[in-house]
């Protein structure tokens, strides 16, 4: 049994080289399809990667705390009040890395010449640092320095179409808990860039207490978000806070709090699999071709081995190892260029001359391919399977050929 195996593993890795120019251009294409798959796998992860992490920068966190009417509407009757210390422990108990308790209402700001509605943030920076939510760049003045700061940041674009600037007086207006206007003057202290052009035009940064003693609210809050800094180790660490959160608080994981980001992780993965199968298909023409050629040029051969006794069988699996052999092969360069093509681009890649529209899908200007083993993993499996789906119709025409004729044939 053992001296029939290594029979037919030598047979085969000597046969696979009998036409070497035809075994070189198959390995060749099996390499570049295996490169091409994980290529664009890490392109496409990447791309998604982006587009997840800036829209949770843009309103961060992986799970959010609310009142349990506050996502139906969003004003401030509907707040919660200040993190108890069973609450704050869950928040800070692992994975979780930081947290940020903000009020978050519907308001209009007006400036000399214009007015528009907007969405008033009242934050602690030091928080929000830890959080990561922090404006993408100051370009004028400064940023909230504490929950006390008086001033107000706005985005440059919010700022551009109010056709106000640094220093300039503004006038903030929403409404208390009572349904009475709420309203208080503050300078421009800072105005930013962010990584997402629309969310300039919308949100406006205040300091927290400021923002509380403005609407009346004393220490209540409208939100509170907790991040772990990976979008992908939600498993179940947020039902944990949900348990001391209390009765009329909703707390929610991200892919609940916005179904179009977690839809779409789920179209890359299912997109990335049905690329590599159709990639291989095309390449499983010529591996097929490959195989056919293989066997018919050595019919006689095949004939005579199949006269002197040997079992089919071992026909069979000499030629699907050929197919093993070449895909394997494949395989190990495909993922090694791969990699060595990918690694250097992980810094990213300027995509600024065609990235008008893509801020639209939450796209930067730069984009940081993301290799993934189940990137590799994932081609392999689609790469072996269906390679050897394909090799057991050659095997198969060459396991049953007939002794006589094939010994007859010229």
């Amino acid at each position: 049994m053992g001296g029939g195996a290594a029979t037919v593993l030598v047979l085969a890795w000597r046969n696979m080289w009998r036409n070497y120019r035809r075994t070189l251009i198959m390995l060749a294409a099996i390499t570049v399809g295996v490169w091409a798959m994980i290529f664009m796998a890490a392109m496409m992860r990447g791309m998604t990667d982006q587009i997840v992490e800036n829209t949770l920068n843009t309103l961060p966190g992986e799970v959010q705390l609310h009142h349990l009417d506050y996502r139906r509407d969003p004003s401030v009757v509907n707040r919660m009040p200040a993190p108890s210390d069973p609450l704050r422990a869950a928040l800070e108990a692992p994975p979780a890395v930081a947290w940020a308790a903000r009020v978050r209402v519907p308001a209009v700001l007006a400036s000399e010449r214009d007015s528009r509605g907007v969405v008033l943030l009242g934050i602690d920076p030091s928080a929000e640092a830890a959080l990561g939510s922090l404006p993408y760049e100051i370009v004028a003045g400064r940023f909230l320095d504490s929950v006390d700061d008086r001033g107000v940041v706005l985005g440059a674009s919010l700022a551009r179409r109010l056709e106000t600037e640094l220093g300039k007086r503004v006038v903030l207006m929403s409404q208390d808990p009572d349904n009475d206007v709420a309203d208080r003057g503050a300078r421009v202290v800072g105005i930013y860039k962010a990584r997402l052009e629309g969310a300039e035009d919308v949100f406006v940064y205040s300091g927290l207490t400021i923002t509380q003693a403005m609407l009346g609210i004393g220490t209540d809050v409208s939100e509170i978000a907790v991040t772990a800094h990976d979008y992908r180790l939600m498993g179940e660490w947020y039902k944990a806070i949900a348990e001391v959160a209390g009765p009329g608080v909703e707390v929610l994981p991200w892919p609940q709090l916005d179904y179009f980001l977690d839809s779409m992780l789920r179209v890359q993965d299912g997109f990335s699999l049905v690329f590599m199968v159709v990639i291989f298909l095309a390449l499983s023409f010529g591996l097929v071709n490959t195989l056919v050629m293989a066997v018919f040029e050595r019919v006689r051969e095949i004939g005579l081995m199949l006269a002197l006794g040997m079992r089919p069988g071992l026909i069979l699996a000499q030629v699907l190892v050929e197919s093993v052999y070449l895909l394997s092969l494949g395989l190990l360069l495909g993922n090694a260029i791969a990699w060595l093509s990918i690694k250097p681009l992980e810094s990213g890649i300027d995509i600024s001359a065609v990235a008008q529209g893509l801020e639209m899908m939450a796209m930067g200007t730069t984009l940081y391919p993301a290799l993934a083993l189940q990137d590799m993993v994932m081609a392999t499996v689609v790469v072996l399977g269906l390679g050897l789906l394909a090799s057991l119709l050659p095997a198969w025409r060459a396991a049953n050929l007939d002794p006589i004729r094939a010994l007859s044939r010229n």
